[in-house]
């Protein structure tokens, strides 16, 4: 990253993603440690247990393990940015939907704040966005994508 407003911005983002996961995990480790195994098979999660007992594995609601093909890079600062953007607006999303089947305000609380933390997320992509087409031009373009030719 050529600009250290910009580095600093997805340095700072990035290791609160990593926080979010594990507030997730957290979580979901709470609200399975103590199963039943009677609970577990009922609740759906026997295939899960066998693998991961109440481990923290991370897996999409879908059933995909999370895996780094699940990052977007495209090597373009501008068209990373805005996958960036539209991440954390798919995070809050995912945070809504769960809000939507949860009254319980030990898993409500934290959710609505990693909620709240995607928005900021969003705004700080934005400002990095800004910073880069802002001094993007003609001359420093190749700097950003130096295997376009001239």
């Amino acid at each position: 990253m050529p600009y250290p407003e910009l580095r600093a911005i997805l340095t700072d983002v990035g290791t609160e993603e990593l926080a979010h996961l594990e507030m997730v995990g957290t979580i979901v480790y709470q609200l399975t440690r103590n199963l039943t195994p009677e609970e577990i098979q009922k609740q759906g999660f026997d295939t899960y247990f066998v693998d991961h007992t109440t481990g923290v594995y991370p897996i999409a609601a879908s059933g995909t393990p999370f895996s780094a093909s699940t990052f977007s890079v495209s090597g373009d600062t501008i068209a990373d940015l805005n996958e960036d953007l539209a991440a954390e607006q798919k995070a809050r999303l995912s945070y809504d939907n769960i809000l939507r089947f949860t009254d319980d305000p030990d898993v409500r609380d934290p959710i609505k704040f990693l909620r709240a933390r995607e928005i900021v997320h969003y705004q700080r992509f934005g400002e990095g966005l800004r910073i880069a087409t802002d001094r993007l031009d003609s001359r420093n373009f190749y700097a950003f994508n130096p295997s376009f030719d001239k």
